[in-house]
């Protein structure tokens, strides 16, 4: 006894629609506007550590939640950062956290791994813009492109 099967083929055309904020991130100070929304949305005393993906022109594409820590640390590593990065096709990116004491100055960690994400993602031809650390209840931010440490 035989038995007959059928292949049914389907096809899906794929596309991204423009997003809900088209705003250039061109200044330190867009990017801590985004900052601040984020992490008035992570309503906890832990450390939340997001990527901004920008197109070619800056223009912003989507964002991820990366990593959330504890009180005072954040575990990140490259490749959380740029595995979504590549999928998404982005062509420069943002980095942001929060520091739940409220005092947003760069501790030596927060030095160290933008310093690693920035080899890595000049390996890979992919613009890190900056890396905006803000303070949760002030809203006080730096911005470590704009103090020269990128």
């Amino acid at each position: 006894m035989s038995t007959r099967y059928r292949l049914r083929v389907a096809t899906w055309t794929v596309f991204r629609e423009t997003g809900p904020d088209p705003r250039k991130f061109s200044t330190p100070e867009a990017a801590a506007e985004l900052a601040t929304a984020l992490v008035l949305g992570a309503d906890d005393d832990k450390e939340h550590f997001w990527v901004v993906f920008l197109n070619a022109q800056n223009r912003y594409l989507l964002h991820t939640e990366v990593s959330v820590g504890t009180q005072s640390a954040s575990l990140v590593h490259p490749r959380e950062v740029f595995g979504p990065v590549l999928r998404e096709g982005a062509a420069s990116i943002i980095l942001i956290h929060n520091h739940p004491s409220g005092e947003p100055t760069p501790s030596s960690e927060d030095l160290r791994l933008t310093r690693q994400l920035s080899e890595a993602a000049k390996l890979l031809d992919i613009r890190l813009h900056d890396h905006i650390i803000i303070g949760s209840g002030t809203l006080e931010w730096v911005s470590l492109a704009q103090i020269g440490m990128l």
